[in-house]
């Protein structure tokens, strides 16, 4: 008897579904516009007092959304970024995940994921994915910097006031500079929400360009030097348990990468059909991904000031 071949259909890749992802980012669009709120009212207040009628005004809660909206913007430019890239290199990938954070959080938001549901095929599909979700986030925060820099204000603090003090990245001090020139002793910059949303922004970019494991740093890393990646990685976690001593704004995404190390392990997983090395082109962006890093990575990035 002649035995008939049997023919298998393949599961089609990018078939989504669109309910948590939408609750997910009207939860963080509502998280993110009261912190937005708070913000801004933080903003006013510094500079005077004000009518506690006009706080609760639905002038200031709209307000809010000179947060949210620029912060969700430069989150979901990052995640579809790679999205676009999965689809380009036909690896199959979730639609972004928005995480709202509780309120103790300033942020509102614990960020964006997506999730890769199958093993990247190439390393020049490895190194694409990883890249564009940085340089699409990166490009997205510029302009809101600019306005939002525009936007804040220069105030004198007294000596024993409470504060929170934001680190400053190198990309921020430059746009700083060049709206506000060199600033009086004394005196600091109060940023606008749209300000600090572009701030969250480039502190984003920095912690996913970490050359670390599965980061987005980490691809890019595994992408050019290959298996020696694994001793970037390494040096990198090192460095991130050090900073824990400098501010313990690093505590929580020095126990995120412990655990990676833990459950992953430090060696990047190998692509499917081989290691190719990258062309010329490739080289120099992720050369550019050295520089994003380098503008958006601040040692301290939240302290807080008590006075006395």
């Amino acid at each position: 008897m002649e035995a008939l071949p049997i023919a298998f259909e393949l599961p089609r890749k990018f078939q989504h579904r669109y309910r948590w992802p939408v609750v997910l980012f009207l939860a963080t669009l509502a998280s993110t516009t009261f912190i937005g709120w708070l913000h801004y009212g933080s903003f006013r207040l510094s500079q005077g007092p004000a009518d506690p009628l006009e706080v609760a005004s639905w002038g200031w809660i709209l307000a809010g959304l000179s947060y949210s909206i620029p912060l969700l913007i430069i989150l979901g430019a990052h995640e579809f970024g790679h999205y676009w890239y999965c689809r380009r290199h036909n690896v199959d990938a979730s639609l972004p995940y928005f995480l709202p954070a509780p309120m103790i959080l300033l942020t509102g938001t614990l960020g964006a994921v997506i999730k890769i549901k199958e093993p990247f095929p190439t390393t020049r599909a490895l190194f694409d994915i990883g890249v564009a979700g940085p340089i699409a986030g990166f490009v997205a925060l510029l302009p809101f910097l600019w306005v939002g820099t525009t936007l804040s204000a220069v105030v004198k603090f007294p000596e024993n006031a409470d504060l929170i003090y934001f680190g400053e990245p190198l990309l921020f001090q430059a746009v700083a500079w060049l709206k506000f020139g060199t600033l009086p002793e004394g005196f600091d910059i109060v940023l606008h929400p749209m300000g600090f949303a572009a701030w969250f922004g480039m502190f984003a970019t920095a912690l996913n360009l970490l050359p670390f494991g599965q980061l987005d740093g980490g691809h890019i890393a595994y992408a050019v030097l290959g298996r020696r990646a694994k001793w970037v990685s390494l040096v990198t976690l090192v460095a991130t348990l050090l900073l824990t001593l400098r501010s313990t704004s690093w505590i929580a995404m020095a126990v995120i990468m412990l655990a990676m190390a833990f459950f992953l392990g430090l060696r990047h997983p190998h692509v499917t059909y081989g290691e190719e090395p990258l062309d010329p082109t490739r080289k120099k962006i992720a050369l550019f991904a050295a520089v994003m890093f380098i503008l958006c990575f601040t040692p301290v990035p939240i302290e807080m000031f008590f006075g006395q």
